[in-house]
């Protein structure tokens, strides 16, 4: 399946104590990157969020920001640590009778750590919501990099398309040009005006015409179409494979262009050259 590595989605849902809402967005990286911005009551599951996008996304710079929004207007009871409350008081009544006049602030003993008990966080529970919006993401995420994927890979078929193309028209030229090339190497020799054997001319002509065989590089470019078509239809990420085989279709329509001896090829290594070009920068986006 073709995917692209950018992509955003975004999710929000109530959850145990408040509003959780998730977002996923990416670019495109040559690994597998991973950013987490969570607040401190989801910090101990991100070994979990780590695992959960890797085993959906392999490659491309992404960011995951996670947000808790505890309920509107929700007050807990006060609750009062009485024994630590009892403590505090007899402290206070010994420094009372070695410093008389001392006063205790009432609101400044609530700050006093412990003494106001706070309903603890259903940790556990909010992060299982937590884990759950995240999967729900990454189902929204997966699905928008996918159809993105598939317009890149349409886009893909067609250049693919056009480079078989012009390797079937040049190889449909080659005998002519071969022909050409020898009646050219014929009026050469004949204007030399010196005695030839005919066996050292017909070397002379097959070393000439060896030198701008191209049947190989033709070869080698349909396979490498046929290679990139196999590739689009895997079910995996193909976007490493590709890059590969970029390089190999640059590499023969190089040695395509360096063996011309006619314009119709050039002009064709030219055209080759631009439509792999545009194929790589599609590549370049590919997961």
């Amino acid at each position: 399946m073709i995917r692209s590595m950018t992509a955003f989605a975004a999710c929000e849902r109530a959850a145990t104590g408040g509003q959780l809402a998730c977002e996923l967005r990416a670019v495109n990286h040559r690994f597998h990157e991973l950013g987490i911005r969570a607040p401190e009551e989801l910090r101990a599951i991100e070994p979990a969020l780590r695992e959960r996008v890797a085993q959906k996304v392999s490659r491309g710079k992404v960011d995951l920001v996670l947000r808790f929004r505890p309920a509107a207007g929700a007050r807990a009871e006060l609750r009062l640590n009485q024994p630590l409350l009892d403590q505090l008081a007899e402290a206070a009544q010994a420094a009372d009778m070695r410093f008389p006049g001392l006063r205790t602030d009432f609101t400044e003993l609530l700050r006093y750590p412990g003494v106001v008990e706070e309903e603890a966080l259903d940790q556990a529970g909010l992060q299982a919501d937590a884990l759950a919006l995240l999967d729900a993401t990454l189902a929204e995420f997966v699905a928008a990099r996918e159809r993105e994927g598939a317009k890149l890979a349409a886009v893909m078929r067609e250049r693919i398309d056009g480079i078989e193309r012009i390797t079937v028209q040049v190889r449909e030229w080659l005998p002519e040009i071969r022909a050409a090339l020898r009646a050219k190497l014929d009026a050469k020799l004949a204007d030399l005006k010196l005695p030839l054997e005919p066996a050292r001319l017909e070397q002379e002509v097959v070393l000439n015409l060896q030198k701008i065989d191209v049947d190989e590089e033709l070869d080698r470019l349909a396979s490498h179409v046929a290679e990139a078509r196999r590739v689009l239809d895997l079910p995996e990420a193909v976007g490493r494979r590709l890059d590969f085989l970029m390089q190999e279709f640059n590499r023969e329509a190089n040695t395509l262009g360096s063996k011309s001896v006619d314009s119709r090829t050039t002009q064709a290594a030219v055209e080759l050259k631009v439509l792999i070009e545009q194929l790589r920068e599609q590549v370049q986006n590919l997961e």
